[in-house]
């Protein structure tokens, strides 16, 4: 019996979408000390650039968390230090955050965040990610917001994945509109950055008619960079809720809302896979009865299915209205097929209608081996469980379309080809 296994996992929930701050917001909520961010964070040196400060604020009747990150201008005293300080580059952040003796998550996080936005914001302006320089208050708010956001995930424990990313989800992105005010001029919303990341991702996004910037760069590149899965949140039993609240005020409470939880790993104790596991896949069934068509035709919907990319297809025969004996149509294929599987259905059979069910099922990980045999060479598919480093061999399985094409060939039976394979295999 495997033992159950808790992960601590958490998904952002973004109606009105995500800033850096509203992450400090949501996390505060949840109760990570500001003592503790603002403790780690002066470990930067930046100590005199910013002060760090959290309220109880309501945004449309609702409470949430504003979390304020203001910044102390020194302008007037020195000069020539202002300059040094406000034209940041990658690099120099990415030196400050080493230097930081943050706990070790924060700062591979704090750095794959920094280095996404660098590179978003390059290919916006067609230079080197290197190149990117964080403009004047831009370089401390994003230090504060960014680093601020990985010590908070990491002080809430959220376990990791096997890449070492935190388990955390998000929803699709409100897409925002209208346009914003920046260093080069007004500009649409999404601003060219965060259309970048999400292009970089492949995220998915709709328009909930709040024409303002509703997704900030600084929040992209967090979600970007550190969120397994966007969508419908994962299964999980929820603990708590952080409410981060924005700055603007807007039609509906502009809240983030961190759901913080567990969820079961799949895995025995010792390992350290996510409970999003490889081994676990959503797939969609797809099921029609038919009484009115000649049989002959099921071979060639059955071609034709695989054809256009369906997992499996069966049939089973059942009893329907006026005692008519019919068929029970099931095809098993991934979601993102099953306008190919229906159209086939809908062209080559009599149904009117098709059901379609979305299920979750484990699967083992698996590959094509190659064997030789005194007849020629088999495709064996041999799967397992387990983490590379430890594979347990569960089943292997010679390609039934290479036996028999050997077997034909040589005027031998597919038994004994299969045994040749699989004797191949095991020496």
């Amino acid at each position: 019996m495997k033992n159950k296994f808790m992960n601590k996992i958490a998904y952002l929930q973004c109606p009105t979408g995500i800033s850096g701050d509203m992450c400090l917001g949501a996390l505060v909520s949840l109760g990570v000390p500001v003592e503790y961010l603002i403790e780690k964070l002066n470990g930067l040196g930046i100590e005199q650039e910013y002060q760090l400060w959290a309220e109880f604020v309501q945004r449309q009747s609702q409470q949430g968390t504003k979390v304020h990150v203001n910044l102390v201008d020194h302008h007037h005293h020195h000069d020539h230090e202002h300059h040094h300080h406000h034209e940041r580059h990658l690099l120099d952040i990415e030196e400050m955050i080493l230097q930081g003796k943050l706990p070790v998550r924060a700062e591979v996080w704090s750095l794959a965040v920094f280095r996404r936005l660098a590179v978003a914001e390059g290919a916006v302006h067609g230079i080197a990610p290197e190149k990117v320089h964080f403009h004047e208050v831009g370089a401390v708010d994003a230090i504060v917001d960014i680093v601020g956001t990985c010590l908070g995930l990491d002080w809430l424990g959220i376990d990791s994945n096997q890449e070492g990313l935190p388990l955390l989800y998000c929803s699709a992105f409100p897409t925002g509109g209208g346009t914003v005010h920046a260093a080069h001029g007004r500009m649409a919303v999404p601003v060219p950055a965060v259309l970048k990341l999400w292009e970089m991702r492949g995220c998915p996004v709709y328009s909930n008619g709040i024409d303002r910037e509703l997704v900030t760069p600084t929040g992209a590149a967090i979600a970007t960079t550190l969120v397994q899965d966007f969508g419908s949140p994962p299964p999980m039993t929820i603990k708590q809720v952080g409410l981060g609240a924005g700055s603007l005020d807007l039609p509906i409470p502009n809240i983030l809302r961190l759901w913080y939880g567990e969820n079961e790993s799949l895995q025995t104790d010792n390992s350290d896979l996510g409970a999003y596991s490889p081994n676990l896949e959503t797939i969609t069934v797809l099921e029609t009865q038919i009484d009115d068509l000649n049989p002959q035709v099921f071979g060639y919907v059955f071609e034709a299915l695989f054809a256009v990319g369906a997992v499996d297809v069966f049939t089973q025969p059942i009893g329907m209205k006026k005692s008519r004996p019919g068929i029970l149509l099931t095809i098993i294929c991934h979601p993102n097929k099953v306008a190919s599987c229906e159209a086939v259905l809908f062209r080559e059979t009599s149904t009117l209608g098709i059901r379609r069910t979305t299920q979750e099922r484990s699967i083992l990980q698996r590959e094509i081996q190659k064997v030789e045999t005194i007849y020629g060479t088999i495709s064996v598919k041999v799967a397992w469980t387990g983490k590379a480093t430890e594979k347990v061999i569960t089943n292997v399985q010679p390609e039934y379309e290479d036996c028999a094409e050997l077997a034909r060939q040589n005027n031998i039976s597919w038994r004994e080809i299969h045994r040749l394979a699989l004797e191949s295999w095991h020496n």
